[in-house]
């Protein structure tokens, strides 16, 4: 049987050999090259339109991946890494891809020189950790706040929010430095709530939880100061029975007893929440009209269907405790922070603030729906790699300045080597190269030029040199306070190489003929 023939297997499409590779690497390419020209702050925005005909403009790398749907098993393994840098930093998702696919294609060069693909991992594996150990020598160390704005600045250079950028890395910094606890810095604590109508520039730092809820009832207080905060996973109605029940009625009195009995029982509830003294209720459930009335009556200000993840973040704001029967309310049970109703654009916002908080909210302004969205994507990422640097303390330069370094450093890396392996670690070098070769294509410069010139500062000593697209030229990007956090650049050469390594091992592949197979259409799903 010839390694380079499909075949099919009863119910599978089978593909094998060099086809198998040479089509797992095509689509890792493919990937790369539609998320390449959203890099740098001179790339471009993707237009995505869903099949509801939704609408979602960004350059954030892993919102196009995840919103292009793609079939191919590659391409999604692609997709997964690129979620997974997100999550562990926040930013640098469009690198990942693109070195993984840089990494593949250069692979697939030594495999077309009968290189093996076991030599070609076991030479891109070295080339990792070695690139680890050169990432960790020439790292600095985080000085100052103001690093940490630079670096917040930087991941959300050429985004939605870079003409405000100052002004959002000191929301960032400021939220970061509100909810860290030493390097303990949980993101969960910030919530980003977003106001459409107003400008950008009215966006805020709150030292609290903003929630777009309004009170239950009009007659309720819109302002608590210094409140004694009760929180309720448990509804304030009657609950319907579970299985089908029947009520039999045959007098007017017998009809008036039983809704006298359901009112009853909702005051009854609301009695034990006015004896606990609680001034303000958040209520997870349901919170019936009769309730509502009673509260109103008690001066209770109270809120209804409140997200779980808020109840966590309102309990972490105020200390209180999230109870699950209204029997078990206590004084100790109740939080205390400030409470106020505030209009917003005609929609009512509540403010939960307390000066001793764990917990804040960006409040995001904007005038379209499209650019809060993509203003929320960046500040996502800003507080992402914020948080990735306070936790390590370690930052790099950027602007292609250290894969220029790294790629130097693994060319006479690779000198050391004997065989086959040599030629899999220079490789790896050249893949570096495509980080700022992308970033001069990008901002419309020659890149063949730009890589000579950085190769030959840093070969003359200038370790910090890199591509400033703001000015277009190349200088000093620590001075030019285009930095980034450590674990960015050493989380995407982990991924990267992962999925290289990964996908160099297949040589088969077996497709349920219910799924499109690879082997006849590697642009599957890339439309």
């Amino acid at each position: 049987m010839d390694n380079s023939e499909s075949k099919s297997v009863t119910s599978m499409s089978r593909t094998l050999g060099k086809e198998a590779q040479k089509n797992n690497i095509l689509a890792a390419k493919i990937v790369a090259d539609i998320v390449k020209t959203t890099l740098g702050p001179k790339g471009m925005d993707k237009m995505l339109v869903d099949s509801s005909g939704n609408v979602t403009i960004t350059n954030d790398g892993v919102t196009i991946l995840e919103e292009m749907e793609l079939d191919h098993p590659a391409a999604k393994i692609i997709v997964d890494i690129a979620k997974s840098q997100e999550q562990e930093v926040g930013d640098g998702t469009t690198t990942v891809a693109i070195l993984a696919g840089s990494l593949l294609e250069n692979a697939e060069k030594l495999i077309d020189r009968k290189i093996h693909p076991t030599m070609i991992i076991k030479g891109y594996k070295k080339a990792a950790e070695k690139s680890r150990e050169i990432l960790h020598a020439l790292s600095l160390d985080v000085e100052s706040r103001e690093t940490l704005k630079k670096i917040a600045m930087t991941s959300m250079t050429g985004k939605g929010s870079e003409g405000n950028k100052e002004y959002f890395a000191e929301l960032i910094v400021s939220a970061i430095d509100r909810i860290a606890d030493k390097k303990t810095i949980n993101l969960e604590n910030i919530k980003i709530t977003k106001i459409q109508g107003s400008r950008i520039e009215k966006s805020e730092l709150v030292s609290g939880i903003v929630l777009d809820k309004e009170r239950a009832h009009v007659d309720m207080p819109s302002s608590v100061k210094d409140a004694r905060v009760l929180l309720l996973d448990v509804p304030l109605e009657i609950h319907s029975p579970e299985t089908e029940s029947r009520l039999s009625i045959s007098t007017p009195e017998q009809l008036q007893n039983f809704l006298d009995a359901e009112q009853n029982t909702l005051k009854s509830l609301v009695d034990s929440i006015a004896l606990s003294q609680a001034q303000v209720v958040f209520c997870q459930k349901g919170i019936d009209d009769v309730a509502q009335y009673y509260l109103a009556q008690n001066k209770i200000m109270a809120f209804r269907r409140i997200p779980r993840s808020d109840m966590e973040r309102i309990s972490k704001a105020t200390n209180a405790k999230i109870i699950s029967n209204i029997n078990e309310i206590r004084p100790t049970s109740l939080g205390q922070a400030d409470v106020d109703e505030v209009k917003h654009s005609n929609e009512s916002f509540t403010y939960i603030t307390s000066n001793n908080t764990k917990v804040a909210t960006i409040l995001l302004h904007g005038t379209t729906q499209h650019l809060i969205d993509e203003i929320e994507r960046s500040l996502k990422d800003g507080l992402g790699v914020v948080a990735s640097a306070v936790r390590e303390g370690k930052i790099v330069v950027g602007g292609g300045s250290i894969e220029i370094a790294l790629s130097l450093k693994l060319r006479e890396y690779a000198r050391t080597l004997q065989g086959k392996e040599q030629l899999a670690v220079e490789e790896f070098a050249n893949a570096l190269e495509k980080i700022p070769e992308t970033l001069a294509e990008n901002a419309g410069l020659d890149s063949i030029e730009v890589i000579s010139e950085l190769k030959r500062r840093h070969s003359s000593g200038n370790k910090f040199d890199g591509l400033n697209l703001l000015t277009d030229r190349i200088e000093n990007c620590l001075d030019a306070g285009i930095v980034e956090p450590l674990k960015v650049k050493t989380q995407a050469i982990d991924a990267a190489t992962e999925v290289a390594t990964l996908l160099l091992r297949v040589d088969d592949v077996l497709v349920a003929k219910t799924h499109n197979p690879v082997n006849e259409d590697p642009l599957s799903g890339m439309d």
